[in-house]
């Protein structure tokens, strides 16, 4: 008998989501949670934290490495997961390339060939903007070429390409910076975090496009439901400077007249403008980004007033 997609309840199955307990992957699993019949999470703690994760009878968490080849097939032989959400990646140390190569290649192979032995029916990967390198175009479309030239880039696009081979029933979304709830990367946690311990910052002069989290769950809602397949650029279309984050920021934790103790080009390993075009699931799917740039940053800042920050990571190699 074969297994449906979504009950007639409009439950899923078994979802199982690697790297559960990092930003993405904890809020998804708070917010499906009341749709799954069983979630089971894997993750290893190298950036997410257990905290994070909800204590619920219908939660497993499993301590592990999408690494880890042998325990991956055992979970989902026993799981047999109906969904899978594969958020995993590794992105803490610009320079360890073979870190990064392990988990978000080698790891995404273990974890498309283990959905492929349990018969996933619908397989979800969670992909960077930075795939497509240097664009030519801005906003980037769906049909830009490839070209990233970074580890995290260069690796998670490998692994994209994986799950493109397989003989799952795949997508691939292609995300904006996605801000929410234990957000640890990037400048809206650093300016935060510095402006409040009276730091200087350091502001680059590059455009990036923010979306809510509200927003993206709101597209995984209509994702595990569908049948569709392919890539898919999840943004509000909007590029925004990370000046105009600096001075949210500044205006938040109420210095309004801060300045920049320098603003400096991007590095070698950034890139100046990153803004996708998401015109292509727009049309896909009937969504569209709801929540707008100020209230995205100002959700993001009131959650730091409420929970503090712990980590900040980054995937360039100038820490700013």
């Amino acid at each position: 008998m074969t297994t449906q997609l979504v009950t007639s309840e409009g439950l899923i199955e078994r979802l199982l989501i690697t790297g559960g307990a990092g930003s993405l992957g904890s809020n998804l699993v708070q917010y499906l949670l009341t749709r799954c019949s069983t979630l089971l999470i894997i993750d290893n703690f190298a950036t997410g934290k257990r905290l994070s994760l909800p204590h619920h009878p219908r939660v497993e968490l499993l301590e592990g490495s999408v690494t880890d080849e042998a325990l991956l097939f055992r979970v989902f032989s026993d799981f047999r997961p109906t969904h899978v959400v594969h958020a995993a990646a590794s992105y803490k140390n610009p320079n360890d390339w073979t870190g990064d190569s392990l988990v978000n290649v080698i790891g995404t192979i273990n974890v498309v060939r283990a959905s492929e032995g349990a018969n996933v029916k619908r397989f979800v990967n969670l992909q960077t903007a930075l795939c497509y390198g240097r664009p030519s175009v801005v906003p980037i479309p769906i049909d830009h070429p490839c070209a990233p030239f970074t580890s995290y880039g260069i690796s998670k696009t490998a692994g994209e390409w994986i799950v493109a081979a397989s003989s799952l029933p795949w997508i691939s979304l292609r995300l904006a910076n996605v801000t929410g709830p234990r957000l640890a990367i990037g400048p809206i946690p650093t300016f935060y975090k510095k402006l409040k311990n009276s730091e200087p910052c350091t502001v680059s002069t590059t455009v990036r496009d923010f979306l809510d989290m509200e927003d993206f769950l709101s597209l995984m809602d209509l994702v595990l439901d569908g049948e569709q397949t392919g890539c898919f650029n999840v943004s509000t279309g909007e590029g925004h400077s990370i000046l105009d984050i600096f001075s949210l920021v500044a205006r938040h934790v109420g210095i309004p007249d801060a300045q920049p103790a320098a603003v400096v080009a991007p590095g070698v390993d950034d890139i100046a403008e990153v803004v996708l075009d998401p015109s292509h699931t727009e049309r896909t799917f009937g969504w569209r980004a709801k929540v707008s740039f100020e209230q995205t940053i100002t959700r993001m800042l009131s959650w730091y007033d409420q929970h503090g920050i712990t980590d900040i990571y980054s995937h360039l190699q100038d820490h700013r």
